[in-house]
């Protein structure tokens, strides 16, 4: 008969045996970048986010402690997504879409605004932005549901539009909600990332077309109506950055920090001023730790390093999608998904930052400051990581 301590000893062989298999099937290009760069990130924090401390009166880590607790909670969140089957996730999905969804519409209508949008809401003494852990849900029901109404969606000859719009209703709430709150960047985000999957939805081309077509003839409606009654769409804020082509020419109005942006890029040369002296950081480029970060990375370390960060960022997107065209017909969605997301939010932070589409402040995959944005990043991509093992899994099966 085994003892209470041979039994301890077993269960500790077999958790430790699960955590190897584990982690033998994750991708691990995909986690060593991801590491890197989180790492990179949370150690840039300290130089980028120094004016910033200095005019906080706090000390100079203290935004790398802030950063370095979210990534914390996040890597506790990951570790439950990555231990549990995606086969699962169904109802899990639907209850946390109901929760952000419940917490979106209590801001609309009873959220105070910060910095012209009502999206942040505190815990425990601690702020966080609903709106940014609405995308992997968003991916994930999505996924959930493309999965379940595949083989219906497939079939020829019969009405599928009782099916098509609860997608298009579940997949347009979040946008539409975020946007009512003034959060025209996260909006377009969530939009994109809907878009992307609705078109590599299961759904036939035919129905795509004509409900795309009726969608964006709904939202031009949408607008008219809007503005002839008076409501305007956005802030002036808002439309002093969209006057984003020469913006050094609209410095007063609003084209002040895509301009100290370029001028930083342009100080930055090809080996940088190096790694604490740059110069936009303090008083020219508003809060440089956030969504104008590259900026001051370029100016500090300069073209070619910034090169690797590109690199990297292509090679993590080439991952994550390879995975996808391994998976099954709910990974390959949620891969699509988090793809997407990433590459949007690399794609509209760097087109704001470099003048050629409006600054709209959303934060850089691994390098803004940002405790709920980094928190649904990893937990974005231990979803990637969930779907490669079982991707291992199946095979392991097959063979």
């Amino acid at each position: 008969m085994l003892s209470i301590y041979d039994m301890i000893i077993m269960i500790g062989c077999d958790s430790v045996k699960g955590i190897r298999k584990i982690f033998s099937d994750m991708d691990k290009v995909l986690l060593v970048l991801t590491i890197v760069m989180l790492v990179y990130g949370l150690l840039n924090i300290v130089t980028a986010s120094s004016r910033e401390a200095i005019s906080q009166d706090v000390s100079l880590y203290h935004y790398f402690f802030k950063q370095s607790e979210m990534l914390l909670i996040a890597l506790c969140a990951s570790l439950v997504i990555i231990n549990v089957d995606t086969k699962h996730y169904g109802i899990w999905a639907f209850i946390a879409y109901g929760i952000i969804f419940f917490i979106l519409l209590l801001l609309l209508f009873n959220g105070e605004a910060h910095r012209g949008s009502k999206n942040w809401i505190q815990i425990f003494g601690v702020q966080f932005q609903p709106s940014e852990f609405a995308k992997p849900v968003i991916i994930v029901t999505l996924s959930v549901l493309f999965d379940l109404f595949y083989v219906k969606l497939r079939t020829k000859g019969v009405s599928h539009s009782n099916l098509i719009w609860i997608i298009i209703i579940i997949g347009s709430l979040f946008p539409a909600l975020v946007f009512l709150q003034k959060d025209f960047g996260t909006s377009m985000i969530l939009l994109g990332i809907f878009g992307v999957m609705f078109l590599g939805s299961p759904i036939l081309k035919s129905e795509k077309f004509n409900y795309i077509l009726f969608i964006f003839i709904f939202l031009i409606l949408s607008v008219i109506i809007l503005l002839l009654t008076g409501n305007k769409i956005f802030t002036e804020e808002q439309l002093n950055r969209f006057a984003f082509f020469n913006p050094c020419s609209n410095y007063e109005d609003g084209g002040y920090q895509v301009c100290n942006g370029m001028i930083a890029i342009n100080d930055g040369g090809l080996l940088g001023v190096g790694i604490g002296k740059s110069k936009q950081k303090y008083s020219y480029i508003p809060e440089p730790h956030t969504d104008s970060v590259f900026a001051i990375i370029t100016e500090e370390y300069g073209f070619i390093f910034c090169t690797f960060i590109f690199i990297i960022y292509v090679t993590i997107l080439k991952r994550i999608f390879m995975i996808a065209s391994k998976a099954n017909m709910r990974g390959r969605y949620i891969c699509l998904g988090v793809g997407t997301y990433m590459f949007l939010h690399i794609l509209i932070n760097l087109g704001g930052l470099f003048g050629i589409m409006p600054l709209t402040g959303v934060p850089l995959p691994f390098l803004s400051y940002g405790g709920s944005f980094s928190i649904s990043l990893i937990c974005s991509l231990a979803l990637v990581q969930r779907v490669s093992i079982e991707n291992k899994n199946r095979k392991e099966d097959v063979i």
